[in-house]
């Protein structure tokens, strides 16, 4: 199996954004995604300069693969994804179905990424024709409902068409609003945020009367409140996963992706996972939830 990082789903400074590309050469990972997939407001790299570090990182030795936005509301936001789509030599990884359609007209192959709702072997099949080679299962789902979805590929004969991709570690992605729920959470208005979520770098947590940390916002995007974490679950990836997502939240990152890749090799003992890590819905269980 090989190892991706995702997408940068927060809102960092420029610098900070290209020390850490440059860390993640160094790193583990077989594949590097890049790209703004929450939030065009977000403007500390615009799109050219994603696309123009994205092919300064080509050549090194990792794949890269850019990244679209899960949400579009507005005409220049459409324009923006024909430039990723038009990149002339990245492949992207798509996160609205406008996207595979932009990219199968310029038969640009993809990686159809988490955003977008593919829940059967159908849908798979549609995708692969139109060049998908890539597919990120949505983060809700479970092994036994992936083992069913391949199963049901073997019988298209498509299987062997396509890479798996499962998103292993962070806080998963579980909703996207037109709402600015950041925003919102200062008492401001979407059109006049002043990208106050730049202020928050790993999402604002928010958390029940009880204390429980049950979501973090992170502009339009709800995430889980507590961390995804399958390192104990790569065994049963096994002939089933091709590529495994570790999603940033900062240098720490590197640290699991030097983990899973141990974890990979046989090296690691079970890791116990903290109180605010979870693997439910790997599982078929509440998605809080943790089952070792």
């Amino acid at each position: 199996m090989k190892l991706s990082l995702g997408p940068l789903l927060y809102y960092w400074p420029k610098q900070t954004v290209e020390d850490f590309y440059q860390q993640a050469l160094k790193s583990e990972a077989d594949v590097i995604y890049l790209g703004e997939t929450v939030c065009s407001k977000r403007r500390e790299l615009k799109t050219r300069d994603w696309i123009e570090l994205a092919k300064a990182l080509d050549d090194q030795g990792k794949e890269i693969v850019l990244s679209s936005m899960a949400l579009l509301e507005a005409p220049s936001e459409v324009k923006i994804l024909r430039q990723l789509c038009e990149n002339g030599s990245l492949k992207v990884e798509a996160n609205d179905v406008g996207a595979v359609q932009l990219l199968s007209e310029s038969k640009v192959p993809f990686v159809c990424g988490p955003a977008i709702n593919c829940y059967n072997a159908s849908v798979l099949k549609l995708f692969v024709n139109k060049g998908m080679q890539r597919w990120v299962m949505p983060v809700e789902l479970s092994r036994d409902w992936l083992v069913k979805t391949m199963t049901d590929c073997e019988d298209l004969g498509i299987r062997e068409q396509f890479e798996v991709e499962v998103f292993s570690h962070g806080f998963m992605p579980l909703a996207y609003s037109a709402r600015c729920f950041t925003a919102r959470s200062e008492n401001k208005a979407k059109d006049d945020c002043e990208l106050c979520c730049i202020k928050y770098p790993t999402g604002r947590p928010t958390t029940t009367q009880e204390d429980q940390q049950v979501f973090v916002l992170n502009g339009i995007q709800t995430q889980s409140g507590y961390c995804y974490n399958l390192i104990n679950d790569l065994p049963s990836m096994e002939g089933l996963v091709d590529v495994v997502r570790v999603s940033p939240s900062g240098s720490e990152s590197f640290e699991v992706l030097s983990d899973y890749r141990g974890a990979l090799k046989g090296l690691d003992k079970p890791v116990i996972l903290g109180s605010k890590e979870c693997n439910g819905f790997w599982h078929q269980i509440s998605g809080l939830q943790t089952q070792m």
